[in-house]
């Protein structure tokens, strides 16, 4: 079952209490406070991992608790604290109040954390109270609640190409011809249900990663044919391949659904319209197909490519052109700018070298320096040369053993 977006309820552990407890034993007088803390309450942790497909696991479970601390006892025993609950997403999940709407964090690299519910402090036991002035305290504090969170999880797949267009262009088979994934294909609209990604291995080193997006109809961008459960798995797609197919079984114009899925696009999010994009015109051992093309690429003045993926005819060069494109957003994407560093108000806008966050050197003791460094049970000091001994201790160094 896919699951792309639920909607839980985070609370963290209570804190425990603190004690308020004297020590009392026979033969020891003026016994003092001796209560301990609570322990604090455990805390919720979302990770982002790669392997998780969907949210499946939060689909069938509305509530979520970490464990509670455990109360300070006397003795000075501290409570146990509560251990830490790490819920495992898909990258790609955007964590959203589900109160007020806004993003609280988006979790887009592998094994990126986040603490969605903290847990409660512990409580402070009478002993900790304990001062000069204040010699028998019997005051303690309770341990503080953990947070409580109402959150909305939501994937959006992580791809470098997303495949867009509309039902039956032909977007499962070319994922299916490409990469491993075996997505379901059949010829009817609509057969893809939910966003499907495959690997694409472009010789030994190249690879890149392609989502098969379900089919997009007018009215998607105002949730038309589930529109935005499938427009918000495309804003992550760094490449879009619109899909064309030159012959519909509903008899429309090409062009026209090119240019509505297109407005679709923009009208869910304007970045899609300046989105890097390629244009693909399917199934071109059909009839009309070059006429579609050409028409393409006067109305667009961008390169058409024509493939068939029943035939794998123009399959090569198409992925050879996505994977130079997926290289150079790459290249883009990994230029580091230069740290400045921090730390004091006047190095703020330098840049910090190489020697000056070097460790320094650790400092060696005394007996590991000098004449004596040469010592070990085997070689004692009687058997070096007494003037080679002692000239390193001619300068006013104290000589072994003074």
């Amino acid at each position: 079952m896919f699951v792309d977006r639920v909607r839980v309820e985070l609370q963290a552990g209570k804190g425990g209490d603190g004690c308020m407890s004297f020590r009392r034993e026979k033969f020891v007088p003026r016994g003092g406070p001796d209560g301990g803390d609570g322990g604090d309450g455990g805390s919720l942790i979302l990770q982002a991992q790669d392997g998780v497909n969907s949210l499946a696991q939060f689909a069938t479970r509305r509530f979520f608790r970490a464990p509670k601390g455990t109360p300070g006892q006397g003795s000075m025993r501290y409570g146990r604290n509560g251990q830490d609950q790490i819920l495992l997403v898909p990258t790609g999940t955007t964590v959203i109040d589900a109160e007020n709407g806004f993003v609280i964090k988006d979790l887009t690299i592998e094994g990126e954390q986040f603490v969605a519910a903290r847990g409660g402090k512990g409580g402070r036991g009478n002993a900790s109270f304990k001062s000069s002035t204040n010699r028998a305290p019997r005051e303690k504090t309770m341990g503080a609640l953990g947070e409580v969170r109402d959150v909305i999880l939501e994937l959006k797949s992580i791809a470098d190409v997303g495949l867009v267009g509309l039902p039956n262009a032909g977007k499962s088979t070319l994922l299916s011809q490409l990469s491993a994934a075996r997505p379901e294909i059949a010829d009817y609209p609509f057969t893809t249900k939910h966003p499907n990604l495959g690997i694409v291995e472009v010789g030994l080193e190249r690879s890149f990663v392609l989502a098969d997006i379900p089919g997009l109809i007018e009215g998607a961008s105002e949730g038309v044919g589930l529109g935005h459960e499938f427009l918000r798995h495309i804003e992550r797609a760094g490449l879009l391949v619109h899909l064309v197919e030159p012959a519909p079984v509903d008899e429309t114009d090409p062009i026209a659904n090119y240019n509505s899925i297109r407005s679709e696009l923009i009208q869910y999010d304007a970045s899609l319209g300046e989105r890097e994009e390629m244009i693909v015109v399917t199934k071109c051992e059909m009839p009309g197909a070059q006429e579609v093309c050409q028409d393409l690429a006067e109305q667009t003045a961008k390169e058409v490519f024509m493939i068939s993926a029943m035939t794998r005819e123009g399959l090569e060069p198409l992925v050879q052109e996505i994977m130079n494109r997926v290289e150079k957003r790459r290249a883009k994407k990994s230029e580091i700018k230069p740290v400045p560093a921090t730390m004091t108000p006047s190095n703020r806008n330098q840049v910090a070298k190489p020697d000056e966050t070097a460790k320094p050197p650790k400092r060696l003791p005394p007996h590991r320096t000098g004449a004596t460094a040469e010592l070990s049970s085997d070689h004692q000091a009687k058997d070096f040369d007494d003037e080679a001994f002692r000239q390193p201790h001619a300068s006013g160094e104290p000589e072994p053993g003074s």
